[in-house]
């Protein structure tokens, strides 16, 4: 993995910037910026449903199975400002129709092995859901 260089904007605005990429995401505090970016939160939480959702894809290939439908939401439960803290994550992964059993062992064991969704602490809940249509 490369080095991000944050920088601070002003007026509660961030800019992450990955040189080696040349790609750059705006973030803003969504208490007392203008709420016109992602925050810093929204952020982390995109990371961790991406995280999983590639950690599926190599095992998603072998198997044959298309995930471009697939979809993962995240919902956060924290605790309110000033200190703003990670209580419960809670996860739904929207799984595509006619997976087999051993199939869908195998993509949850995939997504499961995200190392951001590794990385949190045992005192934030974790819960995964994969919703499956049939």
């Amino acid at each position: 993995m490369g080095t991000l260089t944050i920088t601070y904007d002003g007026d509660q605005h961030c800019t992450a910037t990955d040189p080696a990429k040349n790609r750059s995401v705006a973030m803003d505090c969504p208490y007392t910026g203008k709420g016109e970016e992602l925050s810093p939160g929204d952020l982390l939480q995109a990371a961790l449903a991406g995280c999983m959702l590639i950690a599926m894809g190599p095992t998603a290939a072998r198997e044959g199975v298309d995930l471009r439908d697939v979809t993962v939401s995240v919902v956060v439960d924290s605790a309110p400002p000033p200190r703003i803290a990670y209580r419960a994550i809670t996860v739904r992964v929207r799984m595509p129709p006619g997976l087999t059993d051993l199939q869908r062992r195998k993509l949850q064991r995939a997504a499961e092995s995200c190392p951001i969704k590794n990385s949190f602490r045992e005192t934030i809940t974790m819960r995964v859901d994969f919703d499956y249509p049939d």
